[in-house]
């Protein structure tokens, strides 16, 4: 229960072993949903790869058939939202 807990809090500083999780999961399971909704450049909140991440968010532009992160940022009033197109409004 305890170790579940401090997986939660947020982290203020990522080494370099978080930023390839979040790589992971964003070229593995983010990308093909930008795809979908024909993304080409954004910021997205990083709670994906973990509530812990909660407060970072990455830059993307797309590249070639997929995208690139150009960058991480820390923001304490950083929110995410749904990518299942199933939950937006429209």
């Amino acid at each position: 229960m305890q170790k579940e807990a401090i997986a939660n809090i947020p982290k203020r500083d990522i080494d370099d072993e978080d930023k390839a999780l979040i790589r992971d999961i964003f070229f593995n399971e983010i990308t093909p949903k930008l795809i979908r909704m024909q993304a080409r450049i954004g910021v997205l909140n990083c709670d994906f790869a973990g509530e812990q991440y909660r407060n970072w968010n990455l830059l993307f532009k797309s590249a070639g058939p997929g995208f690139e992160i150009i960058d991480f940022e820390y923001d304490e009033n950083s929110r995410s939202f749904s990518l299942d197109p199933r939950k937006m409004g429209g």
